[in-house]
């Protein structure tokens, strides 16, 4: 799932959203966008929605956080994100870069802006919380884990919420697909104890739906025969 999910619902309300991108050029993100349906080419022709796309190796932290800063203060956005923060060091336990976010979120903070940061981890197990924790999520007040899941010979896309201070969530792991009009969360289906992802869902999904048709034809065929007694005892 891509960082211009929540900005998208920004640039709808009327807001402004701004978006730092370390990983793709404008041109690849608003293509790449294009393909589930999002077109955000319309927002940046308004002004509702700006596009900062840097390579990380370009500055140091401290260049990146103050370019970071003036645009802010210029653009007055209502939504910041960045995508990936883990793309702004080389190192995986980079004490500068934790210090830079807390900077940033402390800034983001204060001007009340609303912030999505995503980071990139290389496992999406056990390890990779355990990565997490060492950066900033102590600082989130959400925390959102997208993972892949490769059982039966694919992959489904997963979303949890690992933590969200002050409201309410679920506590569910919720398959999510990509389509032409955008992402979409698929219903929780459960199976005995276990919940069903991607074409283990779809399969046993087409196994029920043949199940209740193969009852429907014979309610109606004793339906029939009943008619058909009664009329000969009649």
């Amino acid at each position: 799932m891509r960082a211009s999910s929540r900005p998208m619902a920004a640039r709808s309300r009327g807001e402004r959203a701004l978006l730092f991108a370390y990983e793709e050029s404008s041109s690849q993100l608003l293509r790449n966008m294009e393909s589930i349906g999002l077109d955000l080419r319309r927002w940046v022709a308004k002004g509702l929605l700006r596009i900062e796309s840097t390579r990380p190796t370009l500055h140091g932290l401290e260049q990146h956080l103050v370019h970071m800063y003036d645009l802010v203060n210029e653009f007055k956005p209502a939504v910041v994100a960045v995508d990936p923060i883990s793309n702004l060091t080389s190192q995986g336990d980079d004490g500068g870069l934790k210090l830079t976010l807390m900077r940033l979120i402390d800034f983001l903070k204060t001007s009340d802006t609303t912030a999505l940061f995503t980071s990139l981890t290389a496992d999406s197990g056990a390890a990779a919380l355990a990565s997490s924790e060492v950066g900033v999520s102590s600082l989130m007040d959400t925390w959102l884990l997208l993972a892949n899941i490769a059982l039966n010979g694919e992959r489904t896309r997963t979303l949890q919420v690992l933590k969200s201070r002050g409201m309410p969530h679920s506590n569910q792991v919720r398959e999510f697909v990509f389509s032409d009009r955008g992402v979409d969360l698929v219903d929780v289906y459960l199976f005995g104890d276990q919940v069903l992802t991607g074409t283990a869902r779809v399969a046993h999904e087409a196994q029920l739906s043949a199940a209740n048709d193969l009852r429907g034809r014979d309610h109606e065929r004793r339906l029939r025969d009943l008619a058909n007694r009664r009329q000969a005892l009649d």
